[in-house]
């Protein structure tokens, strides 16, 4: 790393929680320059599907808890 970068991620662990998440924001942020342009609107139109799909009643949700422990009987 930079002498620059080191300064600065020092500096950046002074600030409160709060006052960090907006620099962090930004950074994750920019690193999607070059992604699909349509893509969040696809996930939008997909959320909505599925959420229409709940209210609905033809899906049903599952407790995360049971999810994730099945994926971890299933993975690990």
């Amino acid at each position: 790393m930079t002498e620059a970068i080191e300064k600065l991620k020092s500096r950046l662990s002074e600030l409160s929680a709060a006052e960090r998440a907006d620099p962090a924001h930004f950074l994750i942020h920019s690193l999607e320059e070059g992604a699909d342009a349509e893509a969040g609107s696809a996930w939008d139109a997909e959320l909505t599907r599925r959420m229409d799909e709940i209210r609905s009643g033809k899906a049903f949700g599952e407790p995360v808890d049971k999810v994730f422990f099945e994926l971890g009987d299933k993975f690990f």
